[in-house]
């Protein structure tokens, strides 16, 4: 299929970009203003085939067309309709044909009768059945999505911390941080810090096997969470266990781990403390439950029905067949096929016990939330979405209806990374999940609302559109799939609002333009990071304080950047010229490094943020230095301020370094003080550091900017 004399190679012909515009699938992207690149044909096409279009062909591609031309204009009702509180009926709905008749069954199963004259605005929230009948005799049904106007704001500013909780040991946890140590963080923060959040990692499911993937991104399953998490001894049941000698030398071997990673320096190790949990789980999941804990537990298990039965059917089958269902025998590769079903009955004991564990998960981080809450936070815990699942895992077996084929979900290159990047994820088919009035989506926010005073959404403008790269191709040779936005933003607010769940957009990175718009049209709030937040359209200077959005979490730093001890020493610098990563000489790398922290800190110190300005360079007093750049997050007018928590006690290394694998320890890394020694809770929260710097956001209040 030749392109046009005048086109680029590789452009797509003409009928082809109309066919991938009537399905969202982009033909050129703008990476920057005013630059407009050409995606490759074979990139169109391959995306077209994931949502189940032939394009293989000029015939093929014409014949598509022609179907899909003629299906949209046949049809009455879109697959998902949006109507926000207070605001003019949907333009779908003002399109219908003079004289349409329209219906309404709302969610709850109730019959709205006739809503000709009425139209959609008196229904209540929710997301209802929607049916119109033409003069003509034509019928269409669509999912209709009621919505209030905008997502739950936070009651109030407050500042918070934010931790990988894997990372975060005490004393009583078994080789790695547990919800136990969650709730105690926060009782503490805010009681002690006047804290009104706690931001953690994910914590969703992770895919078992030997190593197990290390990266919370990158989760079996979105929707369960990961029973690693437990704090075994807050079992009720644990106390009921009868063979105490047996919970000895288990405790024991837990001594061992959580030693080796405190006192030894070693990585936390989440197989063996997985190993350790699941044999101390398997008596304690023995013990009967007491009748009102049965029935909370059927509660659960009614509330999340067959998904939650598929998850644990996969955990069952992975235990037997190993965790990549691709390789399973041929007839248990099908969650709904009659080998599946013999395998759920033969294997009813172990899906018994891993429908357990996601209840008993789901219990101790309610129990978290709680002590948050009890705590004083205003907001609580801060849980993360990741941006997708392992294609090996527990989501992408049950869901391979929803899921896109021979598509993985990335970036586009960019000036941070010109080959662009491949995340291993499988995309969301738009048009399937559409067609379920986006069930997989609502299913997925209910529960982790269920115990999250707020959640974070990883790479938020997944909710606009997503770059699929084609399976075996690089990322360069990929193309953008576009997603129902009104109707996710909808289905968010409506889940969040029903939860009182404030929502944060990780919306870092090249933005699409429009789209930060749209998020704080609807409440979302963004993410600003100090060390990105420059006048990019002016000068290139830091921003002032007064310039900075205020719907944003504001922040020094992330999990995957530097350290704020290591952008102020250089010694982020140093960590990658050790790893063969730099693109451009030592000295030139550590020149830019170091004058970018002097900018930064003669800013600080102009305002009179610096107490005691330092003499020598950039990390001469890197404590006060840290405390004066929280003293200018408290002067922005962002309505949530975050501290990565390693910066209260001077850690230097990120907890993840895009661009590595083995070459450093992602993911693996205990808190650690200056020195890199690993340090406990216990000894955290009694940090004179740590402290100090709390009390600089304590002593501003939680309501008011400072300064």
């Amino acid at each position: 299929m030749a392109a046009a004399p005048d086109e680029p190679p590789g452009t797509p012909p003409a009928d082809l970009a109309r066919l991938a515009e009537l399905h969202g699938v982009a033909t050129s992207y703008e990476p920057a203003p005013g630059h407009t690149v050409q995606v490759p044909a074979s990139a169109v096409t391959a995306a077209l085939a994931a949502l189940g279009v032939d394009a293989a062909g000029p015939d093929a591609v014409r014949a598509a067309l022609t179907a899909r031309e003629r299906a949209l204009r046949e049809r009455l009702l879109p697959p998902t309709v949006v109507q926000w509180a207070g605001a003019e009926p949907p333009a779908a709905l003002t399109a219908l044909p003079a004289g349409t008749r329209l219906r309404a069954e709302t969610e709850d199963g109730e019959d709205h009768g006739d809503l000709t004259d009425r139209g959609t605005a008196g229904l209540p929230p929710g997301v209802h059945r929607l049916t119109a009948t033409a003069p003509d005799g034509r019928t269409g049904e669509a999912y209709l999505v009621v919505a209030p106007d905008r997502l739950p704001a936070p009651p109030g500013r407050s500042h918070g911390l934010l931790v990988q909780l894997y990372s975060l040991l005490s004393h009583r946890s078994w080789g790695m941080g547990d919800l136990a140590d969650l709730a105690e963080l926060a009782g503490w923060a805010g009681r002690t810090a006047g804290a009104g959040f706690v931001q953690v990692n994910p914590l969703h499911a992770a895919v078992p096997g030997a190593p197990t993937d290390p990266s919370p991104y990158r989760p079996s399953s979105r929707r369960f969470p990961d029973p690693v998490h437990l704090r075994v001894e807050d079992i009720p049941e644990y106390g009921y266990v009868t063979d105490r000698e047996r919970l000895g030398a288990l405790l024991h071997r837990a001594e061992r781990l959580r030693a080796a990673v405190l006192d030894k320096g070693a990585l936390i190790d989440r197989d063996a403390v997985w190993e350790l949990k699941r044999e101390a789980l398997e008596p304690v999941l023995a013990v009967p439950l007491g009748p009102g804990r049965q029935a909370a537990y059927d509660a659960f298990r009614a509330a999340h029905g067959r998904a939650l039965d598929d998850h644990a059917t996969w955990y069952a089958l992975a235990e037997l067949h190993g965790s990549d269902w691709h390789h399973w025998p041929d007839g248990l590769r099908d969650p709904r096929s009659a080998a599946t079903a013999r395998a759920r009955t033969d294997l009813a004991d172990r899906v018994e016990f891993h429908a357990r564990l996601a209840w008993l998960t789901d219990g101790q981080l309610r129990a978290a939330q709680r002590a948050a809450r009890e705590a004083g936070m205003s907001v609580g815990i801060v849980h993360d979405l990741a941006v997708g699942v392992h294609p090996a895992g527990a989501d992408a077996w049950a869901q391979q209806d929803v899921y896109a084929a021979g598509m993985s979900v990335g970036a586009p290159p960019d000036a941070f990374n010109a080959r662009g990047q491949d995340w291993g994820l499988p995309p969301w088919r738009p048009d399937r999940l559409a067609a379920s009035g986006h069930a997989p989506y609502r299913d997925l926010l209910r529960a982790l609302f269920r115990y999250a005073g707020a959640l974070r959404i990883d790479h938020v403008m997944g909710l606009f559109r997503l770059w699929w790269v084609p399976q075996g191709r690089p990322p360069t040779e990929g193309t953008y799939v576009r997603y129902d936005a009104d109707a996710m933003l909808a289905i968010l607010a409506l889940e969040a609002d029903r939860a009182g769940a404030v929502v944060i957009g990780e919306d870092l990175g090249t933005v699409e333009p429009g789209v930060r718009e749209a998020l704080h049209r609807r409440g979302m709030l963004g993410t600003s990071v100090l060390w990105f937040e420059r006048d990019w359209e002016g000068d290139g200077r830091p921003l002032p304080p007064e310039r900075w959005r205020a719907d944003c979490l504001a922040t020094a730093t992330t999990h995957d950047l530097p350290p704020t001890a290591a952008r102020l020493t250089g010694d982020h610098v140093d960590l990658r010229d050790r790893l063969g990563l730099l693109t451009r000489p030592v000295p030139e790398e550590r020149a830019e490094a170091a004058a970018d922290a002097a900018e930064w800190l003669a800013l600080l110190g102009s305002l009179g943020l610096l107490d005691s300005p330092a003499a020598g360079p950039p990390g001469s007093d890197e404590e006060e230095e840290i405390r004066a750049v929280h003293r200018f997050l408290l002067r922005t007018p962002a309505r949530l301020i975050g501290v990565w928590l390693p910066d209260g006690i001077g850690d230097r290394r990120p907890q993840n370094l895009p661009g590595t694998w083995d070459e450093y320890p992602n993911w693996r890394l205990p808190i650690a003080d200056a020195e890199g020694r690993p340090v406990p809770l216990e000894d955290l929260v009694a940090s004179r550091r740590l402290r100090a710097l709390l009390e600089v956001l304590r002593a501003a209040g939680g309501d008011t900017a400072a300064g």
